[in-house]
């Protein structure tokens, strides 16, 4: 949520759950009004979206959807990357769930648009890319965004481009028209198959981003109309009308706004196309070649030369047999590179030994020394698992491989913060082979003890691997009440595994509050002799890592 406009009025200090004190409104919108608030236990600013029911429903109704609600948002609490705002909490007042998020600083898109107009093409892949990274990490933990829009879409003040509401949108009905003739929702963005009443699914966020960026660079939204019934007829039944500011991001505007999901451009060929665009290169719908300069990092830092098409780094596997094709979509394929002459083709692999040689020598000099304690640098968030929240702990999900820039204390009532000792972090199995997903009391698994050296106090800690891919869920908050045990056992088991291959990494024990520390790593594999119906299955493409949801066992308290 972005602080943006109102910041102090009409809270009156009400406090919610007990915890939430609300400081001010932040805004309001078709669902709620979003505050400001304090988390008084951690001493932190957060946001909070106070939900009401729409007009017109019956109590039966209310129930069902407040109930909904909270399914959505601890779904959405899931999702770990930094471009998602981070669900903390789902507190009940009044009868009604109230959604404790991250507080993004900044200005939403649609502010943005409405101060400085329509955006460069180059400008708005950048900005688009970095949403449909975000969007492919929810999609991966089984969360859909369904209300993708430029007030979703949060341009914060440290450069973050942030997706926000999540858990919100994905409500039954939420874009429908109610019996008294109102529209909950932006029917503008509402993708054909939702609106003929089909299940909707990953595509139908896709066209939410292409109407997003289509509006973004244009300065119109295409498909609206003078009413919400006009409006849901022409996004069902006419086409946009043809860019004409878009210029290179045109070929992306017309793939992810095909009518029939089963034919829109795949989320991974638009990551591909908008990474090029955002570098001012251009591409052509027709298979033609691109132009312009190679693609870039993408948002996480990382190569995506070596990228799933879902995020995740490719191992060497052999290439899919029939049945695992990519993603249906139209086809966007760079033509060959034009033959180099003699001389260049000396001088490139000069430089590629080069720089070789430089990269041998920078792994040599920083592969033993702490990464940061973020588990990998540039790798991007896999799709966590589900886990039963232990009775002293608060799951604190991360937006991102790094912590949060968004104001985030900790609570310790005095002044100097308790000291952390990290002890028995040790392997209970580090290796696996059968059928996968390993069932939990099979599969590598892991424990340590964490202890302060006074009560009480608050720590923020978790389970982080080499690679960035892990079945855990994320930063978790673990309280140690006054007069309480000083320390307490920690357990994890992982569960990520490569389909029908061996998977190897390491995890160790991470905390980054009240002071950073971190334990040695500990290596473990996970070898898939044959993939069972129910397990995770890797994203369309490319064969990729695999979480499965099992809980872990909850921490225990020793005295």
């Amino acid at each position: 949520m972005t602080e943006s406009a109102a910041n102090g009025d009409g809270a009156g200090g009400r406090v919610i759950a007990g915890r939430y004190r609300l400081l001010g409104p932040l805004g309001r919108g078709g669902m709620g009004m979003v505050w400001r608030a304090l988390d008084e236990l951690l001493g932190r600013e957060v946001a909070i979206k106070e939900v009401r029911a729409p007009a017109g429903m019956d109590e039966a109704e209310v129930t069902r959807m407040y109930r909904r609600l909270e399914r959505e948002a601890w779904a959405a609490a899931r999702v770990s990357h930094r471009g998602v705002v981070t669900v903390y909490d789902v507190a009940t007042e009044d009868g009604r769930p109230w959604i404790v998020m991250e507080i993004v600083r900044g200005l939403s898109l649609a502010e943005v648009l409405e101060g400085d107009g329509p955006l460069t093409p180059q400008r708005t892949a950048h900005i688009g890319e970095q949403v449909l990274a975000a969007l492919r990490s929810a999609h991966e933990a089984g969360v859909l965004h369904r209300d993708v829009k430029p007030g979703n879409v949060l341009i914060a003040n440290d450069g973050r481009v942030v997706l926000g509401d999540f858990g919100i949108a994905s409500l039954e009905g939420s874009t429908a028209i109610t019996m008294t003739g109102e529209v909950v929702g932006s029917p503008e963005f509402l993708p054909p198959e939702r609106a003929l009443g089909q299940e909707p699914g990953p595509g139908s966020d896709l066209w939410a981003l292409g109407v997003t960026l289509y509006l973004a660079v244009e300065g119109v939204l295409p498909f609206h109309r003078e009413s919400p019934v006009a409006t849901l007829r022409a996004v069902v039944d006419e086409e946009p009308p043809p860019p004409r500011r878009a210029g290179p991001l045109t070929p992306v505007l017309e793939g992810l706004l095909v009518k029939d999901p089963g034919q829109r451009l795949s989320a991974a060929e638009a990551a591909r196309m908008l990474r090029i665009v955002g570098a001012g290169g251009t591409v052509r719908a027709s298979g033609g070649p691109v132009s312009g300069p190679a693609p870039g990092p993408g948002p996480d830092g990382s190569d995506p030369a070596a990228r799933h098409p879902y995020g995740h780094p490719t191992p060497p596997l052999p290439a899919p047999g029939p049945g695992t094709g990519s993603a249906t979509g139209p086809a966007w394929t760079p033509a060959p590179e034009p033959a180099r002459s003699g001389a260049g083709l000396v001088l490139a692999g000069g430089i590629v030994v080069l720089l070789a040689v430089v990269v041998l020598l920078g792994w040599l000099l920083l592969k033993d020394r702490d990464p940061g304690g973020e588990g990998g640098a540039g790798a991007t968030p896999t799709p966590t698992a589900t886990q039963s929240a232990p009775p002293s702990a608060t799951p604190s999900p991360s937006a991102s491989p790094s912590p949060s820039p968004s104001p985030s204390a900790s609570a310790s009532p005095s002044a100097t913060p308790p000291g952390i000792t990290l002890s028995a972090v040790q392997a209970v199995r580090d290796a696996y082979t059968g059928t996968c997903p390993a069932p939990a009391g099979k599969a590598p698994a892991f424990t340590a003890t964490v202890a302060v050296d006074r009560t009480p106090a608050v720590v923020e800690y978790r389970w982080a691997t080499r690679s960035g891919q892990t079945s855990g869920p994320g930063w978790q908050t673990l309280a140690y009440p006054a007069g309480g045990p000083v320390s307490v056992r920690l357990d994890h088991t992982e569960l990520t595994h490569y389909p029908d291959a061996t998977f190897e990494d390491a995890v160790r024990l991470e905390v980054r509050a009240p002071s950073a520390a971190a334990s040695a790593w500990l290596e473990f594999s996970v070898t898939c002799e044959e993939e069972t119906p129910t397990g995770g299955a890797s994203s369309p493409g490319t064969p990729g890592p695999a979480a499965s949801p099992s809980p872990n066992p909850g921490p225990t308290a020793s005295p």
